[in-house]
């Protein structure tokens, strides 16, 4: 396990992709991966949550709390965010735009994190759209919405806003564009920091964005 730093906030955030392919060798790779980068926060996208099987408390352990998305799939598969924090508030936003969304789990999961000092509060999203190529237009609808509701959470409980995600497209797209200022959408405007691009520009080298956190 990396030590942590009572001073730097650890995230990690990945799509878990259920427990396709060859399940037994992959979790062992993911806990062991997890375990090794010791992170503070999670969001994590298709984690497989029935009656008889918790994807995510069998990959982490009990070292985290743990908010599953309840809309889930008829598999189980949908979207949890793991802290080894206290949580407060929880709000599941109903991503199901029009028909052309319907058959998938999309949401964004938003949780208040009740961190340690020197962080405090924090509105930690995970978001996850829409994933199909041709539904640009609906993820525009859905970061919309998100979006909205994070910043009226922010305004009326100040602290800071983490989104991470599985955000199903590309960066030159609008939905990422307007995450991180650069295109408008339906009268409104935010500006969050490109996590990756900071890396990238830190270390030399390129990433793909699926990160992003408000100044």
């Amino acid at each position: 396990m990396r030590p942590r730093s009572p001073e730097h906030l650890r995230l990690a955030t990945l799509n878990v992709w259920g427990t396709r392919g060859d399940w037994p060798p992959r979790r062992e790779r993911l806990a062991a991966g997890f375990a090794e980068l010791a992170p503070d926060l999670l969001t994590l996208q298709e984690t497989i949550v029935t009656d008889t099987y918790d994807q995510v408390r069998d990959v982490l352990g009990d070292e985290y709390l743990l908010v599953h998305q309840t809309a889930r799939e008829d598999d189980g598969q949908g979207i949890t965010t793991a802290s080894r924090w206290p949580v407060g508030q929880v709000i599941e936003v109903d991503l199901q735009i029009n028909d052309r969304t319907a058959g998938f789990a999309c949401t964004s999961l938003v949780t208040e994190v009740l961190a340690p000092e020197p962080f405090g509060r924090i509105w930690l999203v995970n978001h996850f759209p829409s994933w199909r190529l041709d539904l640009e237009h609906e993820r525009c609808l859905q970061t919309v919405r998100t979006a909205g509701l994070v910043e009226r959470l922010a305004a009326e409980r100040p602290g800071h806003v983490i989104v991470a995600g599985d955000l199903d497209a590309d960066p030159d797209a609008t939905s990422i564009r307007f995450w991180t200022g650069r295109h408008p959408l339906d009268g409104m405007s935010v500006c969050y920091r490109d996590a990756w691009a900071s890396a990238r520009d830190h270390f030399g080298v390129a990433v793909d964005l699926s990160v992003a956190s408000r100044p």
